[in-house]
């Protein structure tokens, strides 16, 4: 009986597993991997700077927070699709293809709940909003990140300038001992490019004053209307940023399971050789 040749039906360095598989799995989560120590290095930076009393009083409106939330889920995901496609671990592999699977269909069922129920979406983005506005001086980020928003969409408050009435030191009520009682912040005030310097007290005492008289020196519309016109506006945009989010993702749940199949291959081929190694026919 002629022996077949040696290692069966596969040469001994014969190889399912597909080393440019393996490399653009690596480089895409080292990539990703490198990104979220970042944004955890930064958002841990940005929070030993806050005083401890403020940063409790606004833990659930604080960017950094949210900075480190993202960067630590981050950061485990893309280690679990690093070290699973270096040392060809089909569990870690697997960790990181369930992992991604989740995020993506959350978003996806967090994108249609949006569409679907704008009206309540609308209703928790407000919420959202007043509880910025009452933690507007307890955070520096988070004013920071409200000035920016109403200086772009040329807005002041949630639905109305008097929403700023909220906020402790802007309260327009007689027992108010701030200076700043019944004003806006100057990101509210109508935009002079022929200003050198801006006039940080540019909204004193706008509470005070009508519709009317306000409009003639701050932006007396809300940001909650400004921001559903300008999502109406650029629907495209925001379903290029949606896809760009999701296609790395699809890639990565792609090339996880393409590296696992190829790894489960690999195992059964090193089963059969070691089976028939000392098979004088084999």
């Amino acid at each position: 009986m002629a022996r077949r040749g040696a290692g069966g039906p596969h040469g001994e360095d014969f190889s399912f597993v597909s080393p440019l598989v393996k490399a653009v799995l690596f480089l895409f989560n080292a990539l990703f991997w490198v990104m979220s120590m970042v944004m955890v290095a930064v958002g841990v930076y940005a929070r030993l700077l806050k005083h401890a009393e403020a940063a409790l009083a606004c833990l659930a409106v604080d960017p950094a927070v949210l900075l480190l939330v993202v960067g630590v889920l981050t950061f485990l995901i893309t280690f679990c699709g690093c070290v699973g496609s270096l040392r060809e671990n089909i569990c870690l592999l697997q960790t990181f293809s369930i992992c991604l699977t989740i995020v993506f269909l959350l978003q996806l069922v967090a994108g249609v709940l949006g569409f679907v129920f704008s009206d309540k979406a609308r209703g928790k983005v407000s919420e959202i909003i007043n509880g910025a506005i009452v933690h507007y001086r307890d955070d520096l980020d988070l004013q920071n990140l409200i000035d920016f928003g109403q200086k772009e969409f040329s807005c002041c408050g949630g639905v109305s300038y008097k929403d700023w009435s909220q906020n402790m030191y802007f309260n327009c009520t007689a027992t108010n001992p701030s200076r700043e009682r019944c004003s806006v912040p100057f990101s509210c005030c109508l935009q002079d490019t022929h200003e050198a310097v801006i006039n940080t007290m540019c909204g004193q005492g706008m509470q005070a004053r009508s519709y009317l008289e306000a409009s003639a020196f701050i932006y007396t519309n809300g940001c909650i209307d400004k921001l559903v016109n300008w999502i109406h506006s650029n629907l495209f945009l925001l379903g290029g940023i949606a896809l760009g989010l999701a296609v790395p993702q699809l890639v990565g749940i792609l090339l996880a399971q393409i590296l696992i199949n190829q790894i489960r291959d690999q195992i059964k081929l090193q089963l059969y050789n070691q089976q028939h190694r000392a098979d004088p026919w084999y």
